[in-house]
């Protein structure tokens, strides 16, 4: 069995992801627990918008798809101009922002945005993931359709209770 946090960075790995930039939160801290276990470069900003700014010029100095992590609430709407700005220039960013379980989703609970109602126009595509078993299909599928095409942003919000789900490693087996 695996968590939803060991399952995003088995995909990350398989994805050549090699820099995070980011900036902790309440809803992402098993993320970051998780991160602590890998080879994969943290770089800590001060703020959420750096945080997307760093990923896109990442991108853009490297070619490569730039990653951010940022919690959930005002932590993911700081991303917002970061997010508008690589899908104005095409820049293939993914964005992974933290959310409230699944369950207090529309109940206007503490630090709950709707990032991916927020975010629709000025992403390629968003994703609230509500199931853990889905979520290395979505991560995939994230990448592919940054870089793909005109490359651009995706968003993946991440409810707590999907990063502490387990799933069988099977799930992972026609990644």
């Amino acid at each position: 069995m695996l968590t939803g946090s060991q399952v995003l960075f088995k995909i990350l790995k398989q994805e050549n992801v090699d820099t995070i930039f980011g900036y902790p939160g309440g809803a992402v801290m098993d993320i970051y627990d998780e991160l602590a276990r890998h080879d994969i470069k943290h770089i800590l900003v001060r703020h959420e918008q750096g945080a997307i700014h760093a990923a896109d010029g990442y991108a853009r100095a490297s070619g490569k798809v730039g990653v951010c992590l940022v919690t959930s609430g005002p932590g993911a709407t700081n991303t917002v101009t970061g997010i508008a700005n690589a899908y104005m220039d095409s820049i293939p960013v993914v964005i992974f922002t933290g959310q409230v379980s699944t369950a207090l989703i529309g109940n206007d609970a503490f630090q709950e945005v709707d990032i991916t109602g927020i975010t629709r126009p000025c992403t390629k595509h968003n994703f609230l993931v509500r199931n853990v078993n889905d979520l290395g299909r979505i991560v995939k599928e994230a990448f592919h359709i940054a870089r793909s095409g005109r490359p651009g942003p995706v968003l993946v919000d991440l409810p707590k209770d999907v990063i502490q789900g387990l799933t069988d490693a099977a799930t992972l087996a026609y990644l």
